[in-house]
């Protein structure tokens, strides 16, 4: 006989034990043209807001710093990197927030579906009773998705989408270009200040001196504030990439039950095989391979 354990798994894999009677039967599969949003208040307001103050950032750098500059070059070397960088850290928004991150079907907890997975003995799977929903290895419920997430590190409202395996490069890639402009924005920001000290206050902008401190004073407190929030996001991020251990996993302390891989292969496995110049870019979807997501552990 075997111990209690080993019956528990067997009954597991049953699939009468999964209840599949309770779920309605799937919706049908949509087209791979179908943007993913999700539709939360709060995420929509807190997208709105980041793109606002990038926005905002970009007022005072060119209307306020560069265009009453006195240095042609200055002004078009500043203001070619700092668009840039801003324009990839929206597009980088847009692709996090608008990307499947990896949403499990909904409804395949069915008794067809469950004999398809031809598990062997030993093997254990598991219905989400909230989506009824086979849940994949390292896959996790998000409450405000409503959906089961592969791979989930965490639902981030200011993309209003979770971070999973199909959009944490994006992620990355925005926290990254978003630090980097915050640091371009204060290096300018203090710049201009020793400019506006040595020179007449009228002439170091187009605005009254008063507005134009009130300005930088608030450009110079969004980019400290942003600078030090991204990078600490990023730095997380790259940690939990090389690691192979989401957010989720190391919150629960769950025991890793995968396959160890080395730094560099997670890192592929995240932004793309193999390493380019393709990494940098929002616009590339990053190649994960053609593994079985319901690659469950004897």
């Amino acid at each position: 006989m075997g111990s209690p354990a080993h019956r528990c798994r067997d009954i597991e894999r049953q699939a009468g034990y999964l209840q599949p009677e309770h779920c309605a039967p799937p919706p049908p599969r949509t087209g791979t043209d179908v943007m993913w949003f999700i539709r939360d208040g709060c995420g929509i307001v807190c997208g709105v807001i980041t793109w606002m103050l990038v926005f905002y950032a970009e007022f005072v750098v060119v209307f306020v710093m560069l265009m009453p500059s006195k240095s042609l070059v200055y002004s078009l070397v500043n203001g070619v990197l700092f668009n840039s960088l801003a324009f990839l850290a929206l597009a980088s928004h847009f692709r996090a927030m608008c990307t499947d991150p990896g949403a499990v079907p909904k409804g395949n907890a069915t008794k067809e579906f469950i004999e398809s997975l031809q598990l062997k003995p030993g093997q254990v799977v598991y219905k989400c009773p909230k989506c009824c929903s086979i849940k994949p290895d390292r896959a996790h419920h998000c409450s405000v998705c409503k959906r089961c997430i592969r791979k989930m590190d965490h639902h981030c409202p200011w993309v209003n989408n979770c971070v999973g395996e199909n959009n944490q490069k994006y992620f990355v890639l925005f926290t990254m270009y978003i630090a980097l402009i915050s640091l371009h924005c204060l290096v300018m920001v203090v710049f201009h200040f020793l400019f506006c000290i040595e020179e007449d206050w009228t002439k170091c902008s187009t605005f009254s001196p008063p507005a134009t401190v009130i300005l930088l004073i608030l450009l110079c407190f969004e980019g400290l504030l942003f600078l030090i929030f991204t990078s600490v996001m990023f730095g997380t991020q790259v940690h939990s990439i090389c690691t192979d251990e989401t957010g989720i996993e190391q919150l629960k302390k769950e025991e890793r039950r995968w396959a160890k891989k080395t730094k560099w292969m997670n890192l592929k496995l995240v932004f793309g095989h193999p390493f380019s110049i393709a990494w940098l870019s929002p616009f590339s979807s990053p190649d994960h391979g053609k593994g079985d997501p319901y690659q469950y552990v004897v």
